[in-house]
């Protein structure tokens, strides 16, 4: 076996430490909520590797709604990139710290704590992956800088998760994300306008379904 294989068969995974080391799990989820858990970690070791390399980047996903002021658990660490940058991603870090789940995979996964690492490309399209109004932009285009770390902003960010739940009955998450982004951030009803047409009806379905149902709590 290799050095790499055998580096990818002892690499701790953070899901399967989530599921079988309780108390561990427990005060994981702890410092994830004062952002101190082992994905806040990926992410800020990562963006400064990418932000040395000249990679364009941007946090999505749920670390970019905890820094928008929804805080939820996640899981991974979730990065949009251009297809350029994604292969200098790999050119410079497959190997030094992160390694690939499978041969070919554009995702990596960090060999210290086992945090996986998505990446969503330019070009490409949420949910089904099939051709919509709506596909993943120039990172450049839509980066707002929180606290020195480049995420999605706001209204990209809502516009993407509508547009990926709509498509895709299996990402019915992506549309419970913006209801309780909706929510917890009192989104007003005009912030729709802000949105690609393809996802303002789905918007306004979530938003007046929070005025016409207050136990709701909107």
């Amino acid at each position: 076996m290799d050095d790499a294989n055998a580096l990818a068969v002892e690499m701790p995974v953070y899901e399967r430490r989530l599921r079988t080391e309780r108390k561990w799990a427990m005060d994981e989820g702890d410092r994830h909520f004062v952002r101190q858990g082992e994905v806040f970690k990926t992410m800020r070791q990562l963006t400064q590797k990418l932000d040395s390399l000249g990679i364009a980047h941007a946090v999505v996903g749920g670390l970019a709604l905890d820094a928008h002021g929804f805080r939820r658990l996640t899981v991974d660490v979730d990065i949009l990139v251009t297809r350029e940058g994604l292969k200098k991603v790999h050119e410079n870090l497959d190997g030094r710290g992160y390694l690939p789940p499978f041969e070919k995979s554009k995702h990596l996964r960090d060999t210290d704590n086992g945090v996986r690492i998505e990446f969503l490309t330019t070009g490409e399209f949420p949910g089904d992956g099939k051709p919509k109004p709506v596909a993943f932009p120039d990172p450049a285009d839509v980066a707002v800088e929180i606290e020195g770390i480049k995420y999605i902003n706001l209204p990209t960010l809502v516009e993407l998760k509508l547009a990926s739940g709509i498509s895709n009955p299996g990402r019915l998450k992506d549309i419970a994300d913006v209801q309780e982004t909706i929510k917890e951030l009192s989104l007003p009803r005009d912030f729709a306008a802000k949105l690609n047409p393809y996802v303002q009806e789905k918007y306004l379905e979530i938003w007046d379904g929070f005025q016409n149902n207050p136990a709701l709590g909107y």
